[in-house]
């Protein structure tokens, strides 16, 4: 498959890359792309992911690949795959593969009530923050917890900030699924727990952050002004997720699924279930079996605690500019978006309505207004879609659809996507002169280590601005506005 898929391509729908169904392919698989920069970005092995992902039993429509795609475990980032609950006997597949190891790694979007101009002396703030928000891997820093409360948030999600005496800065409607997942029962292992236990309100490493922006162009004025957003006005994002804990839970799920599987030539066998996958990380169950509702249960409770956690980060965020600006500062959340997560979702498919299993890997959902799942607050508008760039050109708000739902399970894009590996960046990229050159551009950088200035410099991303021209040709989401950075607490 892997030397032929080019002669299999359809370029007749805008923005789209369509890779028609060939050899064992059940569905077609599309990347929101041109055909040039497919071949520029990676080193070809996405497009052969997003092709093997088609392969899962129960899949249907499409597989998609969004704007910022990029290989990488199981299912490239940027990836959305689609399984029919009601296929076979158990239903579709479920695989945490391509939901990822960071479950509901997510961003939330906060909107200050300040300009730019309002903050007099930068630096000063982002030492602060700095201090305040703990960065790293090491998962130190975070809030004490006993046990009886970390299970309130594994069961509860953002429903039991109380009981951990966070405030709150979101009002309904503004995160998505409310920000809390029914589980059946707590049972992710200990080890999970325990990596979780002192990680909740720490940011982590690698391309997690905090920045503060300001909004530098506004492209649909009246979207905006129902966003209550204005030019020059600061907002800030913060991207992260479940820590050691989300990233236990995949791996446990993983270890046990692969265990069944058997190699037969290039393929790997689940005999019990009938399932020949094409690659051993896809290793999946049907959604209806024990372990199928295992991992969906676990998912969702790792899934409550990154809501928490990034509630926790925004509480952070909200002392440390009180504390540097005064009492006059506000915070609202504008909204807080999922990444890598498995939702189950009606959507109507080739004319027909189906109940599917719907997972975003580095995907982000762009639900349109007239969507159930989404608030009233943004009927007018469509769910606010927030797509973080990099720390040196920029990020963007968009929107999904007003009334009609995208064609890519109501999908879209959910950063810049890498056009570098971490080995490559560090390198290609001196981190010392990023940071001066970062510096020289008002952009201040607090980070945790130097590698991280060149993992996450802006050449190991692609142009972001870029992204959104394809997100939007493609008619997936439509720009809002553009915000430039203005500080930034990396891990």
């Amino acid at each position: 498959m892997a030397a032929d898929w080019t002669k299999h391509v359809d370029l007749s729908s805008p923005g789209v890359v369509r890779i028609k169904a060939h050899n064992r392919m059940k569905v077609d698989a599309a990347i929101i792309s041109t055909m040039e920069e497919i071949e520029n970005y990676q080193d070809g092995r996405g497009p052969i992911q997003l092709m093997n992902a088609t392969e899962l039993p129960g899949v249907v429509g499409t597989a998609w690949g969004m704007a910022d795609w990029h290989y990488g475990y199981g299912l490239p980032i940027g990836g959305v795959v689609a399984t029919n609950v009601e296929h076979g006997e158990q239903g579709g597949a479920i695989s945490p593969g391509a939901v990822g190891f960071d479950i509901n790694c997510g961003v939330r979007a906060v909107a200050l009530n300040l300009e730019a101009d309002d903050i007099p002396n930068l630096e000063k703030l982002a030492r602060r923050l700095n201090g305040r928000i703990p960065a790293g891997g090491s998962g130190k820093g975070g809030i004490d917890l006993s046990e009886s409360k970390l299970n309130l948030i594994l069961r509860g999600g953002l429903s039991e900030l109380e009981s951990i005496d966070v405030e709150q800065h979101h009002a309904t409607g503004t995160v998505e699924s409310n920000g809390s997942f029914e589980v059946d029962e707590l049972s992710i292992s200990h080890r999970a727990k325990q990596r979780g236990m002192k990680a909740l309100g720490t940011l982590g490493s690698g391309n997690h952050f905090l920045e503060l922006q300001r909004v530098s162009e506004i492209v649909d004025v009246e979207t905006a002004q129902h966003w209550n957003l204005s030019e020059n006005q600061v907002v800030a994002m913060i991207h992260s997720g479940s820590r050691g804990l989300g990233h236990q839970v995949c791996s446990d799920h993983i270890h046990q699924l692969e265990l069944r599987l058997k190699q037969r030539g290039n393929d790997w066998i689940d005999e019990e279930w009938g399932y020949v996958l094409p690659d051993r990380q896809l290793a999946s169950a049907p959604i209806h079996s024990k372990q199928g509702q295992a991992y969906l249960n676990d998912m969702k409770t790792a899934a409550n605690f990154a809501f928490t956690n990034r509630a926790v980060l925004t509480d952070r965020l909200f002392k440390g500019l009180k504390a540097e600006l005064g009492e006059e500062v506000e915070l609202s959340t504008l909204y807080d978006v999922s990444h890598n997560i498995a939702k189950i979702e009606d959507h109507v498919i080739h004319g027909k309505n189906c109940t599917c299993v719907v997972h975003r890997k580095g995907a982000t959902r762009a639900f349109s207004g007239n969507q159930p799942d989404v608030h009233a607050s943004f009927s007018d508008t469509g769910q606010p879609v927030v797509v973080p760039g990099d720390m040196g050109r920029g990020s963007w708000l968009m929107a999904g659809p007003r009334t009609q739902q995208n064609q890519a399970f109501g999908s879209a894009c959910h950063g810049a996507g890498r056009a570098l590996s971490r080995s490559a960046a560090r390198k290609q990229i001196n981190a010392e002169q990023k940071e001066n050159e970062l510096r020289n551009k008002g952009i201040v950088v607090q980070a945790a280590t130097k590698n991280i200035l060149s993992e996450e410099a802006p050449e190991a991303y692609k142009n972001v601005d870029q992204v959104i021209e394809n997100t939007s040709r493609a008619n997936l989401a439509r720009p809002v506005l553009r915000l430039e950075p203005m500080a930034v607490i990396k891990g």
